[in-house]
């Protein structure tokens, strides 16, 4: 007969179980419903809103793609207000200067009315960063951004300063305006976790855009989500569960993009310039383990792998000269890739 002491602990365990899965239920719940007040606001991109909000919780950083005038800028204040995170925007220009991003050391006279020198912290420091028309500053400028996306730190008059959390990067690019843009490097675009093209709205969408932003009625975004909600949401999608017969098709397709590997097929060894690095490799598995969470499975598919597939690597692989000039697609020979790591596994 166990004694009172083990029922108590026994009862404690249990209560702390329920309280645990109450609350990843609440925020399951709040982050849906952060989903929802972002479509109703941005018509017609259900799915660049679902995979933007991937990215989020992946704790990764997106770079969106896509012609002027299409909702980039409004989808991005939208998630800010939905989630609760404090915004700033940077309007990237071939003449703005690192420390217009990081910050820099300015004259500040203290109360005996003598200047001294204080650091004076630049936009970069914000939750959500919005780096609009990123590829119009010079890569220097663009350097400015690497030790914060990766590291979540900025190093500036000989000190390393933590950045909030949680700290997210949207980048825009427009591929119309090509004069006086920089072609990001592959440094720069490798630590963005997704790259997504958003879409022209279809004529049936566009007639409810100016329905709704043409009128006098306003509309206003409802706040769901905390910065600690997001943070408590991140290690959740860490720790959703991925079978090894899972995890070695996604490191199996990685191997198989390297057209110097010793197993590359024809195709990646004649049109492929580079694959995907371990850095991709492991953007496609918390980028799969994120699409199962949001869409209520608490375990990773190899539908959540092709999900998330482009949105991982079409940035990170590269055709090499013949394969642009054959006209290859490089989504067609990546799904066929992955699609053959899966049948490898199985």
């Amino acid at each position: 007969m166990p004694s009172s002491g083990n029922s108590t602990m026994s009862a404690n365990a249990a209560t702390a179980e329920q309280m645990a899965d109450a609350e990843m239920n609440r925020l399951l719940t709040a982050l849906r419903a952060a989903q929802a007040e972002i479509g109703r606001t941005v018509l017609g991109q259900e799915r660049i809103v679902e995979d933007l909000l991937i990215g989020l919780i992946a704790g990764g950083h997106v770079l969106l793609e896509g012609p002027p005038g299409v909702g980039k800028t409004l989808l991005v204040r939208t998630l800010a207000t939905a989630t609760g995170l404090s915004f700033a925007r940077v309007q990237f220009t071939p003449d703005l200067m690192p420390a217009d991003i990081t910050g820099s050391m300015v004259l500040v006279p203290d109360t005996n009315g003598r200047n001294t020198l204080e650091f004076q912290r630049g936009a970069i420091f914000t939750q959500l960063l919005l780096a609009d028309e990123i590829n119009r500053a010079t890569p220097r400028t663009q350097s400015a951004l690497l030790e914060a996306m990766q590291e979540r730190t900025v190093s500036a008059a000989g000190q390393t300063m933590p950045l909030p959390e949680p700290f997210f990067v949207l980048a825009t690019q427009n591929p119309l305006e090509m004069d006086g843009t920089y072609i990001l490097p592959e440094a720069q675009i490798d630590r963005f976790l997704l790259q997504l093209d958003v879409p022209l709205p279809t004529a049936e969408t566009l007639a409810a855009i100016l329905d709704s932003t043409t009128g006098s009625v306003s509309t206003t975004v409802q706040q769901f989500l905390t910065p600690a909600d997001i943070l408590a949401i991140q290690a959740l999608v860490r720790s959703v569960p991925m079978a090894d017969h899972v995890r070695r098709a996604i490191a199996n397709f990685a191997i198989s993009t390297h057209p110097v590997g010793a197993n590359a097929s024809a195709d990646v060894k004649r049109y492929l310039r580079f694959g995907l690095s371990p850095r991709g490799a492991q953007a496609l598995v918390l980028a799969a383990k994120g699409h199962a969470l949001l869409n209520g499975r608490f375990n990773v598919s190899f539908d959540d792998i092709r999900a998330m597939l482009l949105a991982t690597t079409r940035h990170r692989v590269h055709l090499n000269f013949e394969g642009r000039a054959d006209g290859v697609s490089l989504e067609t020979l990546l799904g066929r890739l992955l699609d053959a790591s899966i049948k490898g596994v199985l």
